[in-house]
């Protein structure tokens, strides 16, 4: 069995559209950040890094666990082929790769100096200055994927792939308290995309379960 822990709008949302997306039964396990879950000990022995998302493979007695959205998407759609989640062309391979360093070397990065300033310094009368220079940076990286989503499609153009939920995850965090960006008037051609995406059943199922507000 497969067991996702995720926790409502956090960056698991995106391995939890993708595992939906295969069709086939998977178990989830929610946190409640603001609770402190990610730092109990039950889920310490999970993942000891304390984060979300993690996916257990064969359950935590007999099986393993891997940890970090890029790899999860990676090896949920190379797992189940049949649903079409990773390309077969190189080139397609090569770019989607090259989506899924982009957003989570930049766009998580730039949100975590907004959200988490105190990762970053111990002054906490520096964390201000590091959200707003965070919210500044997480503009510019917004536009720039914005006009890469300019073709009208999905990331990859022609096709479905698991950057498509990534890129969903990072516009619900730009529409959110922490940026409250006016994301179609900013950003209209991820809107688009987003739009497309809350079309998806397997987006609406997750949504529903996570108790999200969908793309309109």
């Amino acid at each position: 069995m497969t067991t996702l822990y995720y926790a409502p709008g956090a960056c698991s949302l995106a391995s939890h559209i993708a595992l939906e997306e295969t069709g086939t039964p998977f178990e989830t396990v929610r946190l409640d950040l603001a609770k402190g879950d990610q730092r109990a000990a039950e889920y310490l022995a999970v993942n000891e890094r304390g984060r979300v998302p993690a996916l257990v493979q064969g359950g935590l007695q007999e099986g393993w666990v891997l940890t970090e959205n890029t790899a999860i998407l990676r090896h949920v759609a190379r797992l189940h082929p049949e649903a079409g989640l990773w390309p077969e062309d190189s080139r397609d391979q090569a770019r989607a790769d090259e989506w899924l360093a982009w957003l989570s070397t930049n766009h998580h990065i730039a949100y975590a100096h907004v959200r988490r300033p105190e990762r970053y310094t111990a002054d906490e009368d520096a964390f201000p200055a590091i959200a707003a220079k965070g919210a500044d940076t997480c503009g510019d990286l917004f536009t720039m994927t914005d006009v890469r989503l300019a073709n009208g499609g999905w990331a990859l153009g022609h096709r479905y792939s698991v950057v498509d939920p990534y890129l969903l995850l990072f516009w619900t965090w730009g529409r959110g308290p922490a940026l409250g960006f006016d994301m179609a008037e900013r950003f209209p051609h991820w809107t688009a995309h987003a739009r497309a995406m809350a079309a998806r059943p397997a987006v609406r199922a997750v949504f529903a379960r996570e108790g999200l507000r969908l793309p309109a």
